[in-house]
């Protein structure tokens, strides 16, 4: 075990062998004193995440290691065996990783963030032969590919998806190819993911159903003027944003961030205090011509949730319709997160959008 920085490994007694190391910060160090392998304790904060080193190495949970290092200590000839890569299924993926930042949106904490989850971890990547792939100066390789992990990972796979859609859609918005994400995505299991919808937003993308979403929820340029003027943000600030002269519509410090017609529903309540929320949205038909959405609310008995009207009937492309939401409760803990889905539905589509009431802060 070391812990002491360069030069603390005895190159002696290092080379060739698998070394047993408490922390996955000592590869450098490891690597240096020609040992064949390392197992390393791995950091619950990140978890199921590993990382390109340049040699060969596992990082083990704190059972494993605590298990590893008694054998270690209780056999006289302790032996080790390094094996090729295998692949399992993971039955608990997708799962955001324990590095990928979180909500709630500190500034507006009404407008749910994240908005999307995509892949993030151990992607295969085109890399710069000029860099240093595993942040080690003594791995000389050069390499045209590597491993990486992080949100410089996810965001690629997202505007991909973003482009994929905009080709099958020329004339759509961004904002109506970012509601399509988010209204298409694979919902993801909360029990897994302990920050809920504040780690994953909408859920896991899922390309091939962004395509045809059925329904849109659009924002444009006046919107978010009004967004931003709901929260106090002066003119002068509000064109330093937008780029040009805007003034503040009349009745927008009635407003709130939540009225924001976006694809998810998000509300900061006080601890403690009984609640009723209301949330105002307006759809655009992108599906089908002729056709009737049903309201479907995923229950949760720790908040009551009404929709109105309960069904949108469509006669063509483009129509647009508006609804309500409810959402009411008696008083949640400090610290507390509970959510639900409203789901649009009409036999072809399921439009969802995630709504979350929370009094983090």
């Amino acid at each position: 075990v070391c812990t002491g920085g360069q030069g603390c490994l005895d190159s002696t007694l290092a080379k060739g062998k698998i070394l047993i190391c408490q922390s996955s910060d000592e590869f450098s160090e490891v690597l240096r004193s020609g040992a064949g392998g390392s197992v390393s304790l791995n950091d619950d904060k990140i978890g199921k995440v590993s990382f390109v080193v340049s040699f060969p190495s596992v990082a083990v949970s704190k059972d494993n290691f605590t298990s590893i290092y008694s054998y270690l200590k209780s056999t006289k000839k302790p032996e080790a065996e390094i094996l090729t890569t295998e692949a399992i299924t993971d039955s608990d993926a997708p799962v955001v990783a324990g590095f990928s930042s979180r909500g709630p949106n500190e500034i507006a904490p009404d407008i749910l963030k994240p908005d999307i989850s995509a892949p993030g971890v151990d992607i295969l990547a085109a890399f710069s032969p000029f860099g240093v792939p595993i942040g080690d100066p003594l791995f000389k390789r050069q390499l045209t590919y590597s491993i990486l992990s992080g949100t410089s990972m996810s965001c690629p796979h997202v505007a991909g998806v973003a482009a994929y859609v905009k080709s099958f859609h020329p004339d759509w918005s961004p904002s109506a190819i970012k509601s399509a994400i988010m209204t298409t995505a694979r919902p993801m299991n909360s029990s897994k993911n302990k920050d809920a919808e504040f780690a994953f937003g909408s859920g896991h993308i899922n390309p091939v159903e962004a395509v045809n979403p059925g329904l849109v929820y659009e924002t444009f340029e006046q919107d978010y003027i009004i967004m931003l003027c709901s929260m106090g943000y002066d003119e002068g600030n509000i064109g330093k944003i937008s780029g040009n002269f805007s003034t503040c519509p009349k009745g927008s410090d009635k407003a709130t961030p939540r009225d924001l017609n976006y694809p998810s529903m998000a509300a900061q309540v006080s601890p403690g205090r009984s609640f009723t929320i209301n949330f105002s949205r307006t759809v655009t038909n992108v599906g089908l011509a002729n056709t009737t959405y049903k309201a479907k609310i995923l229950q949760n008995s720790k908040i009551g949730v009404k929709v109105v009207p309960q069904a949108l009937t469509f006669k063509s492309l483009n129509e647009k319709k508006s609804f309500r939401v409810t959402v009411t409760g008696r008083g949640l803990s400090n610290g507390t997160i509970v959510s639900t889905s409203l789901i649009w539905a009409d036999g072809n589509h399921n439009v969802r959008s995630p709504i979350v009431v929370h009094s983090l802060g």
